[in-house]
């Protein structure tokens, strides 16, 4: 069943530093990277959008819409988790949460949705963060747009810019994911990452068989 009440957001306004392109569009497997983000998220959310501050025709190919930071600079992920919960109060007057997701992690485990779903209607707590062997991955989160205030205040005028030093400061709620071979949150910055990712989708590809 699709869910209406979370809005899906992937964050794509990083600058792409290691990679020395963008990697949004990169390949792996007939896809860009940021396709393969799309087509799980898509899968259980009824509403996606994209963080970013250019255009695409794989945006408009899938029917995306696309959001521009809503605080100018490229000043990291916690302006894109603003940046969503604004769209989402202005667009969506039924949404109560906003689910993030990088544009560079194509192994992401499905089932996070599942989770993201199932915690959102508990209401045990306004964030909540993957992790996976004790790492936190804190793009992954589902935030309550009750949280929208105090964000645009820390951001704005205390000038809070990392997503861990603002969500140490709330209960936050971790969810675990256990793996044994790899850290399915392994996310690709280098071109060594995107060789070691073509290998390991190989990989997997081949153990499905």
């Amino acid at each position: 069943m699709i869910e209406d009440n979370i809005l899906g957001a992937i964050l794509a306004g990083g600058r792409s530093k290691r990679m020395g392109k963008d990697k949004l569009f990169l390949k792996l497997n007939n896809k860009t990277l940021i396709e393969h983000t799309i087509d799980k998220v898509k899968k259980y959310l009824g509403q996606v959008i994209v963080i970013t501050n250019q255009e695409n025709e794989i945006f408009s190919k899938n029917n995306l819409t696309t959001v521009k930071d809503c605080v100018e600079g490229q000043l990291g992920p916690l302006v894109g988790i603003l940046t969503a919960m604004q769209w989402a109060k202005e667009n969506l007057p039924k949404c109560s949460w906003v689910a993030s997701f990088p544009c560079d992690t194509p192994f992401f485990p499905e089932t996070i949705m599942q989770n993201f779903i199932a915690e959102s209607k508990k209401k045990e707590s306004l964030i909540l963060c993957a992790s996976s062997h004790g790492r936190k991955h804190n793009i992954f989160g589902l935030w309550s747009l009750e949280l929208y205030d105090k964000l645009q205040d820390d951001l704005i005028n205390k000038k809070v810019r990392k997503v861990q030093d603002w969500t140490k400061k709330h209960n936050i709620k971790n969810l675990e994911f256990k793996f044994k071979d790899y850290d399915p949150f392994f996310n690709i910055n280098t071109n060594e990452d995107l060789e070691f990712a073509k290998k390991l989708s190989t990989r997997i590809k081949n153990e499905q068989k």
